[in-house]
């Protein structure tokens, strides 16, 4: 028999709303609470609540932590000048596939990694060992089930450009840091739930803001925030699902893996190659150098762009890595790995249900902060 999927602290809560759950990575979560096209609008035009608990935070302690996670990512975390900063990395291995991406905080006192949900035993595992080579390192995982989890804490995501008015009228004690907090800025701020967690991040293309906390708060915090403001609306997976492709961002697991490279999943931007500082995966890397282009579609004819599609280039063919249909866009989009060398805009053609069907080609991006990019 299939293990049964973990549950977050708000499971119940789901639940008592009518969310209709799903297996999502071994975890029961929302996909929807009613209409997953009705989520996916409010966020892009006023505010929405997630559930993202199952995701993982790993605090780093130690006087090796810098020097252990400048081996670790491909990513410079020298760029961390300042306490409170943030920088998105991939987690690579010697083959320079991606293992996860994940974002990195600089505090006070440690480094704050949060990673994704499905990998985060092996990905500790894979940090376990890596930490052997280094004197000084602590590596306490804050996700309730895993290994050496110590003052579990979960997480919630308040996406949407109303984001900033809810969470002023839900902590007024904290409006003035939350208002300038920057974008992938972290703080840790005094309220009446106890010290909370906030970062100024998300993964909707939205402003928005990731608030982590004490397990034993987070009922309380969600309530709270639900009770306070009409505006705000819980949300499901497949709005956040729908969101991030629209904004571009890549899902671990299906738009990246451990057989891709970041160089071909259009993330060569977060991979630190003119240093001279080395990590895992840079020789491979350097050695192989980007093979296919990442590339966004939007659909000219019928259908859904789905994953795994074959798309017809002229210079050979490649596949979609995740499709869907845009609720902003009112069209079908996805997210490709492609042969090197095509042109934007151009057109091509995406297999769909035996039948070739044009789709122009166009930068990963789609709509970002209530903006259509294409």
């Amino acid at each position: 028999m299939a293990p049964m999927p973990s549950c977050t602290v708000f499971n119940a809560a789901h639940k008592f709303l009518g969310a209709k759950m799903i297996d999502f990575g071994g975890w029961e979560m929302p996909i929807h609470y009613g209409s997953q096209l009705s989520e996916h609008l409010h966020t892009r035009s006023s505010v929405s609540l997630f559930d993202v608990s199952h995701m993982a935070v790993v605090d780093c302690f130690g006087s090796d932590s810098s020097l252990f996670l400048s081996y670790l990512l491909a990513n410079n975390i020298q760029k961390l000048k300042a306490h409170g900063m943030g920088l998105y990395s991939c987690m690579l291995n010697h083959e320079g596939g991606i293992i996860d991406d994940l974002i990195v905080y600089r505090l006070e006192d440690r480094y704050r990694l949060v990673i994704n949900a499905s990998t985060a035993e092996s990905d500790l595992i894979w940090m376990y060992e890596q930490a052997k080579a280094f004197k000084d390192i602590e590596l306490i995982p804050r996700r309730a089930g895993l290994n050496h989890c110590l003052e579990p804490e979960v997480l919630l995501a308040v996406q949407g450009p109303l984001s900033l008015k809810v969470l002023s009228q839900a902590f007024p004690n904290i409006v003035h840091e939350l208002k300038n907090l920057a974008y992938f800025h972290v703080a840790h701020l005094s309220t009446n739930f106890g010290r909370l967690m906030f970062a100024r991040t998300g993964y909707t293309g939205e402003d928005g803001f990731e608030i982590s906390m004490p397990m034993s708060q987070g009922q309380l915090v969600w309530d709270h925030l639900l009770s306070l403001s009409s505006d705000l609306k819980p949300a499901g997976l497949g709005a956040r699902d729908t969101l991030r492709i629209e904004a571009g961002y890549n899902l671990y697991g299906q738009d990246m893996n451990t057989q891709t490279s970041p160089l071909d999943s259009g993330l060569s931007w977060t991979v630190d190659l003119k240093s001279d500082r080395d990590f895992i995966g840079k020789s491979s890397l350097i050695q192989h150098g980007q093979q296919f282009d990442f590339l966004g579609l939007v659909l000219l004819g019928k259908g859904i762009i789905r994953a795994h599609q074959k798309v017809l280039t002229p210079y050979g063919a490649g596949e979609i890595s995740s499709g869907t249909y845009s609720p902003s866009l009112e069209k079908s989009i996805g997210l490709a790995r492609l042969p090197r060398g095509q042109a934007i805009p151009s057109v091509v053609q995406v297999n769909i249900r035996d039948q070739e069907i044009d789709a122009q080609l166009v930068k990963p991006q789609f709509v970002r902060r209530g903006q259509i990019l294409i």
